[in-house]
């Protein structure tokens, strides 16, 4: 009964004074909007950030020897590769399952050479697991039907121009195999990837595994590639991968993998907790500063109230009641502005191409190709922000005006100056 007089009276009041409920809850509202826009395009851009490191190359999660991580040697291979590759096909929610096996080369044509690492891959799976080479520039991609066979090469643009080569010629590849010997092989340029970025560029240089294990004389695979239908998914795919491995190899997600990846999300997550705070306190000073001003205003009627017998914990729980609906009041404000602008990326995009400017219109973020339109996120997330940082704001700004109202001194405000 109690609190439903309180309710009803701490409404009462915010009715009383809807000017200033109304000014008091656009204020809330609009810091808070400005932030659920800051925050849903950072998170946006970390989700874009992750899945292009994911179909980069990277992967949602890397199977790999135990030990690759700390050495990276390209002279590792999985244990039971195909059998491996298979059970890790099999896991519910692998997407995509991409094998790869390096090896440092020379490549020449004529008098020009450069020097890459070749990724051998899996043909079959490679164009959809990577983006990069999803539509040539130039030609075609590998095959495994190609009367050819493993003699074929893909190669970036970059690296193309330094041999002056075109499709359709023959390049010598050399390289040293397992007992130190060197080994070349005639293989044949039958595409062209280009990102228009030189860095992403330089590091496409594909060829089928059976020519890695040809030049290196080590069959099977080095790691194997997972993407997963999003990032989000790693925590629960993962356990699955670990009980589909051999003993002698290991799970990684790509936070392990890539340190950029790491650095970026450590980024994020700082950002995102400073923009907060920033949107806390901001509030918090603007809705003390109101609900402290109401109080000192309405001394004379808690003065009254608790003349009347009303006790100073009932007193406390009317202003954080009506802190609390101008909470729920401001956060339908800043989702009512701030959730259209939000949703209306989320589903056309922020072109970004604009701000790029050189030769490499492809803009990297590390190691990683990043899309130049931007989609921030909006979900279920958005609302569930909006709610709790303006009723969380509010409430926490309510309290020390509650408190000193509640030590009002009903004999000290009641007394008339004369």
């Amino acid at each position: 009964m109690i609190r439903s007089v309180t309710t009803r009276y701490a409404l009462r009041s915010l009715r009383r004074n809807l000017k200033r409920t109304l000014l008091s809850a656009i204020g809330v509202a609009f810091g808070v909007g400005i932030g659920l826009i800051a925050i849903s395009f950072v998170s946006g851009q970390m989700s874009m950030l992750y899945d292009a490191a994911a179909r980069g190359g990277v992967g949602h999660l890397k199977v790999a020897p135990a030990g690759w991580n700390e050495s990276r040697r390209t002279e590792l291979r999985l244990d039971d590769f195909e059998a491996q590759l298979a059970a890790v096909r099999a896991v519910e929610g692998v997407r995509l399952a991409a094998p790869h096996a390096g090896a440092r080369a020379l490549l020449a044509l004529g008098t020009r050479s450069v020097q890459v690492t070749l990724s051998g891959v899996d043909p079959t799976v490679e164009q959809a697991a990577l983006r990069y080479v999803r539509e040539l520039d130039e030609g075609d991609y590998l095959a495994n039907d190609s009367e050819l066979g493993p003699r074929q090469i893909v190669l970036g643009r970059s690296l193309v121009t330094r041999l002056d080569a075109e499709v359709g010629d023959e390049l010598v590849v050399t390289s040293v195999d397992d007992e130190g010997e060197i080994q070349s092989a005639l293989v044949v340029l039958v595409g062209v990837a280009d990102v228009h970025n030189r860095q992403i560029n330089d590091g496409i240089s594909q060829v089928p595994l059976a020519m890695i294990e040809q030049l290196t004389g080590r069959p099977g695979a080095t790691d194997i590639s997972i993407v997963l239908d999003s990032y989000h998914d790693i925590e629960r795919v993962q356990p699955r991968i670990v009980e589909a491995l051999r003993s002698d190899n290991e799970a990684l997600d790509m936070f392990e993998v890539s340190s950029e990846i790491r650095a970026g999300k450590a980024k994020s997550d700082g950002y995102t907790v400073a923009m907060l705070l920033v949107i806390l306190l901001v509030v918090l000073m603007g809705v003390m500063s109101a609900q402290l001003t109401s109080v000192l205003e309405r001394r004379k009627e808690f003065a009254v109230l608790a003349a009347l017998g009303m006790r100073s914990r009932n007193l406390i729980a009317v202003l954080l009641t009506e802190g609390l609906a101008l909470g729920v009041l401001s956060a339908a404000f800043a989702i009512a502005w701030a959730g259209p602008i939000v949703a209306s990326w989320a589903a056309h995009g922020v072109d970004m191409s604009g701000l790029v400017q050189g030769e490499d219109t492809g803009v990297a973020q590390g190691s990683v190709l990043m899309e130049l339109v931007f989609y921030p996120e909006f979900g279920l997330g958005f609302f569930v922000t909006a709610i709790s940082l303006a009723v969380g704001a509010t409430l926490v700004a309510s309290i020390y005006p509650a408190v000193f109202a509640s030590r009002t001194d009903p004999a000290s405000a009641l007394r008339v100056d004369r």
